[in-house]
């Protein structure tokens, strides 16, 4: 019989890092609307999934566990607890650090978080997808999407 680690271990390895549905959704958006991009450039802090070289722009799709974000799609686990924070609370603070040295480089910066775009707290596509457009057409540093809660 396999112990709750191991399973917990086999699901957390499944998870893709890349192309994720949410990341899909964010570049069909953008796409409709005729901008073009680039994927998951390594050459830029944090590898941004998207990056818009016209705008001077890139956007972070991310995950609400992953990235601790405050919302209902996040719940600290029960076990494992000092990992989880250490991992959690490690990934933040890197995000961060990340964000702030785009921005010093005089990139903008986007984050869409995936309570925006699944569960309850979703928003409609549409919604989402005027935002990311008068983002990129604006002279705003930076702009968070959320999802409804």
């Amino acid at each position: 019989m396999r112990s709750v680690q191991d399973i917990r271990s086999k699901n957390m390895a499944a998870v893709k890092a890349v192309n994720t549905s949410p990341e899909i959704h964010v570049r069909k958006l953008l796409h409709a609307q005729g901008f073009r991009y680039s994927l998951h450039n390594k050459h830029l802090p944090g590898k941004p999934d998207i990056t818009l070289k016209k705008y001077k722009a890139v956007i972070f799709v991310e995950g609400c566990f992953w990235h601790g974000h405050d919302c209902p799609r996040f719940s600290w686990p029960k076990t494992r607890v000092d990992f989880w924070r250490n991992k959690i609370e490690g990934n933040v603070e890197r995000d961060e650090r990340n964000h702030n040295t785009l921005l010093n480089m005089g990139w903008r910066v986007g984050r869409v978080w995936e309570c925006a775009l699944k569960g309850k707290t979703k928003r409609p596509l549409d919604e989402i997808q005027t935002e990311l457009y008068n983002w990129l057409n604006s002279d705003e540093n930076e702009m968070v999407v959320k999802g409804r809660h």
